[in-house]
C-alpha cells in the first residue's frame, strides 16, 4: 500500500493526505449524534492538543525545512523562512478582517468581518473554521510538494506525518462546529453536515499548493513558512483562547505541551 502510494504524483498524494484530515474533521462533527451537552473539560483538552500540535507542526515540518532550503542562497538563510512566516500572519489577519465569522461559544454579536449580521449563525461559524483550515490545507500539500521536489530538507514520510498531526488535531474541530449548532436546537444531522463541510477546503487547498510548489520551486521555502505563520496566527488568535476561556485553563495547557510531543515524535520518527 505504502509502494502504491509513493508512486503516486504529489498533488494525488496531498489530495490522499487531506481526505483523510477532512475525515477527521467529519468523525468530531459526529460526536453530535452520540451527545448533545460534551463536557466542557474534555472539549479544552482536545482544544488545546490541537493547538499544540499546529504549534509543533509549524516549526518541526515546516519552518525549519524552510531554513534548511535557504542556505547557500544569495540571502541569509533565514530571510525566506522569516519573510513568508510573517506573510503568512499578515495575510490571515487581512482575511480574518474580511471574511465574515463567527467563532465557537460566541453570541453573534461578536462575529467578526465585513457585513457579519446578514450571515446566519451557522454560515459564520462554518466560515470560521473553514478559514482556520485553508492554511493546514496549504501546510499538507506543501509539504507533499516539496517531498516530490527531492529537496534533502523534505521527505514523504515527513509530509505524511504532517497530515496525520493536521487529522488529528481536526478532530476537535469537527466538533467544535456541531455541537454548539446542535445545542441551539439544530437537528443532528445539518450539524454534522455543517460541522464537516468546514474541512472540505483543505483538499483544495492542498492540491493548489502542492502543484505551485512543483512549477515554482524557488518559492518553496516562502511557501512553507507561509503556511507556518498562518497556521500560528490561527493558534493565537483563536485556538489557545478558546481552549483557556471556560476556565480550564491548566488542563488546556497540559493538553497544548502534549500535543506537540505527539507532533514532534511523530515527525522526527517519520521524518
Amino acid at each position: 500500500m505504502l509502494e502504491y502510494f509513493i508512486g503516486l504524483h504529489p498533488v494525488i498524494q496531498a489530495l490522499i493526505g487531506t481526505l483523510f484530515t477532512w475525515g477527521m474533521t467529519a468523525l468530531g462533527a459526529a460526536i453530535v449524534f452520540t451527545t448533545k451537552n460534551p463536557n466542557q473539560r474534555f472539549l479544552d483538552s482536545m482544544m488545546g492538543l490541537a493547538a499544540g500540535v499546529m504549534i509543533a507542526a509549524s516549526f518541526w515540518s515546516l519552518l525549519a525545512p524552510a531554513i534548511e532550503m535557504g542556505e547557500g542562497g544569495s540571502l541569509p538563510s533565514w530571510v525566506p523562512a522569516a519573510t513568508g512566516f510573517l506573510l503568512g500572519g499578515l495575510f490571515l489577519m487581512v482575511v480574518d478582517k474580511l471574511m465574515p465569522h463567527l467563532h465557537p461559544n460566541l453570541s453573534v454579536e461578536k462575529a467578526e468581518g465585513i457585513h457579519p449580521e446578514k450571515k446566519r449563525r451557522s454560515t459564520l461559524m462554518v466560515l470560521a473554521i473553514t478559514l482556520h483550515n485553508i492554511p493546514e490545507g496549504l501546510a499538507v500539500g506543501v509539504a507533499f510538494g516539496a517531498a516530490a521536489a527531492s529537496f534533502p530538507s523534505a521527505s514523504l514520510m515527513g509530509a505524511i506525518a504532517l497530515a496525520i498531526g493536521i487529522g488529528i488535531q481536526n478532530f476537535p474541530e469537527g466538533v467544535a462546529v456541531s455541537m454548539p449548532l446542535r445545542q441551539t436546537g439544530m437537528s443532528r444531522k445539518r450539524s454534522f453536515m455543517y460541522g464537516q463541510f468546514s474541512g472540505m477546503v483543505e483538499p483544495i487547498a492542498a492540491m493548489a499548493g502542492a502543484a505551485a510548489v512543483l512549477f515554482i520551486q524557488p518559492l518553496l521555502p516562502y511557501a512553507l513558512s507561509f503556511a507556518a505563520g498562518a497556521m500560528i496566527f490561527v493558534v493565537a488568535e483563536e485556538v489557545i483562547p478558546g481552549s483557556q476561556e471556560n476556565g480550564n485553563s491548566d488542563l488546556a495547557s497540559l493538553s497544548l505541551m502534549f500535543g506537540f510531543a505527539i507532533m514532534m515524535i511523530l515527525d522526527v520518527a517519520l521524518g
